[in-house]
């Protein structure tokens, strides 16, 4: 693999214009990043059960000093302030643990024992944040494990903290708000393999940690890698303005769905003055649409909610806590804190309808928006995570969707086809090169970018045709990363460079673990059958299979029409070809093995009829390909 290159003289001037621009003087982020710090793991390591590291917070300890050429000043920054890990105390009674994954996890003491809240992402990082806690705080039992939302990185460490014998038991109560389960198994089960690959872009799963490469992720350093669990929730939160009262703990929840995610709620601590701001008010501008992929998230819903989040408790809390970053403390900060955090998604969202409503398209409006100097100099309103340029394009595709107006972009070629045609009116890949190394040397590295990424789409298959347009578009993409303010941005672009140096890494980590898998419906299951169907290769098979759901007394016939995987809990005319029978987690194995007769029988289901029918059915399913390329045609 070729060496990293130095940064070009036009990353070196836009970083000093950086540094000249915002207001670096102020250092109150890290006064509240480092307030109440009692204790770290050392070394800052979580191993699983076959000593393989799934979190080192420790490579990131070159993050010292003033930010190096090799990146952006303000990212470095943010980077120095989310790879601060440790046991923190936030106010009397509540403590958090920070940098031992992507997201931080609170401990609330209660009368006897401790209340969770979001914990973590992997069994492991779990399991070492509430080590980390006993061991300054005594040990105490969980009485209950509160997920804030339904993203993989707010439950998946629940068994590192809880059993489900506990939960089973009415030990523990897990809570969490209404949707949870459903959208926690939509997001990481129907498209999770392309998400998964592309979270490895976003996060720069395979990349150094070095002051080349990955130095962090903008909302905190990275994921863990470690194995993602799940215990279904067992108390539900409906309404905003409901209470729980838990081991002497009063808390008052506030509802704020389709935000951050699409089943969320924020937490208010009336006994400690204290509000729990889940993932809607960070230090960071969020994603609106993250660039892992998702269901674009609504601006103007979440801006109403901060409105109501004031409205509830403005002036009454003095500190204010999220899922990831640092605290913020003393009535008026909290007050001002999200005031801007709504002022922002709220701008945002008004702004671009009022462009798209003038006509402009959301490239333009995204390359011209600008926000208000208060906005543009707030720290927590900057673009680590979500960026204005990313997030504007997605309030444009959220009302009006991909396309434009313009008809020349309704059918548009492929990459390849549109590639070969760009490079033959170039003149070829020599001169197409040529014109991007001249673009490279005056520091337009998006017009270098664009136009070597035609010329090494235009050769599919034939690596040796583009060696020298590969090699000068991972110079460019690093380039690119070097100057990005924004963590994904930078993680994205180095790590297409890599690919392009070394070769398709593939899918590091994926979410839909067994735990996951477990939890799905029978519905949720049929639908995550459905997408795998090739439908061209179906158009004229007809089968039909009945699923007999034992635990739920219930029988659903499944079909193939014209290509399509469908079913129905409607009584259905004649017999059904197969029929399967199970309880509703043993079928599950349908997910992990597919419908091989054999494995399902072994994991508990019951399979009677033609036996020949279902490896029809099972010969038509086409599990996603975690190495697809992207960089690469």
């Amino acid at each position: 693999m070729a060496e990293p290159k130095a940064p070009t003289a036009t990353i070196i001037k836009q970083h000093s214009e950086v540094k000249n621009s915002l207001p670096f003087a102020d250092t109150r982020d890290f006064d509240d990043a480092s307030k109440g710090f009692i204790a770290t793991l050392e070394p800052t390591t979580v191993t699983n059960s076959s000593n393989v590291p799934v979190w080192n917070n420790d490579v990131y300890d070159f993050l010292q000093g003033d930010s190096p050429l090799t990146a952006n000043p303000s990212l470095w920054r943010q980077s120095q302030l989310t790879a601060k890990d440790g046991l923190f105390e936030v106010t009397e009674g509540i403590y958090q643990v920070r940098g031992l994954d992507l997201s931080n996890t609170t401990f609330i003491e209660g009368n006897e024992g401790v209340i969770v809240i979001d914990p973590l992402t992997s069994r492991e990082t779990g399991e070492a944040a509430l080590k980390l806690y006993t061991d300054s705080r005594g040990v105490k039992p969980v009485e209950a494990v509160i997920y804030t939302h339904s993203h993989v990185d707010h439950f998946g460490g629940v068994k590192g903290m809880v059993t489900q014998d506990d939960v089973d038991s009415g030990k523990v109560t897990i809570l969490a708000p209404e949707g949870f389960l459903e959208h926690a198994m939509a997001e990481n089960v129907y498209a999770g393999t392309a998400m998964s690959r592309r979270a490895a872009y976003m996060y720069g799963a395979t990349l150094d940690r070095n002051q080349r490469s990955q130095i962090g992720a903008g909302l905190g350093q990275t994921v863990s890698t470690g194995e993602v669990t799940l215990i279904a929730p067992t108390d539900i939160i409906t309404t905003t303005k409901e209470t729980r009262t838990m081991d002497g703990v009063l808390m008052e929840f506030q509802m704020a769905p389709d935000t951050e995610a699409p089943s969320e709620m924020l937490i208010y601590f009336p006994g400690r003055k204290a509000l729990c701001a889940a993932e809607d008010a960070t230090h960071t501008f969020h994603n609106l649409l993250t660039l892992r992929g998702a269901v674009v998230r609504d601006p103007h819903g979440w801006a109403k909610y901060l409105t109501e989040t004031i409205d509830l408790f403005g002036g009454k809390a003095e500190v204010v806590f999220a899922s990831h970053h640092w605290p913020i403390w003393g009535a008026h900060h909290v007050v001002t804190f999200l005031t801007q955090q709504r002022d922002l998604y709220a701008y945002v969202h008004d702004q671009t309808l009022r462009l798209l409503n003038q006509g402009f398209t959301d490239l333009e409006i995204a390359e011209e928006f600008v926000l208000p100097p208060a906005l543009e100099r707030a720290w927590n309103t900057r673009g680590y995570y979500g960026s204005i340029s990313h997030n504007v394009k997605a309030i444009y595709q959220r009302y009006l969707g991909w396309f434009d107006g313009n008809p020349a972009h309704l059918w548009e070629h492929t990459p390849v086809d549109r590639a070969q045609r760009y490079v033959t009116l170039l003149g070829g890949t020599d001169a197409t090169v040529a014109a991007a190394q001249t673009a490279f040397n005056s520091g337009d590295f998006r017009w270098a970018a664009e136009l070597l990424n035609h010329a090494v789409f235009a050769h599919p298959g034939r690596a040796i045709e583009t060696a020298s347009a590969r090699a000068l578009l991972a110079d460019t993409y690093e380039q690119l990363g070097y100057g990005a303010e924004n963590g994904p941005w930078r993680n994205f672009f180095l790590s297409g460079t890599k690919e392009l140096r070394s070769g398709n890494f593939g899918t590091p980590t994926a979410t839909a673990s067994p735990d996951v898998i477990a939890q799905l419906t029978p519905e949720m299951l049929f639908d995550a059958l459905a997408v795998q169907v090739n439908g061209p290769a179906a158009w004229d098979v007809r089968v039909s299979m009945d699923v007999v759901v034992t635990d739920m007394a219930v029988r659903y016939r499944l079909w193939l029409s014209h290509g399509a995987l469908v079913y129905s809990k409607a009584e259905q005319k004649g017999e059904a070809e197969v029929t399967l029978t199970g309880t509703s987690r043993a079928l599950t194995a349908m997910a992990v093995y597919g419908l091989d007769a054999a494995k399902l029988e072994e994991n508990g289901v019951v399979v009677e009829g033609d036996v020949a029918a279902l490896e029809g059915l099972a010969a038509l399913l086409e599990a996603g390909d975690p190495n697809f390329n992207i960089v690469t045609p």
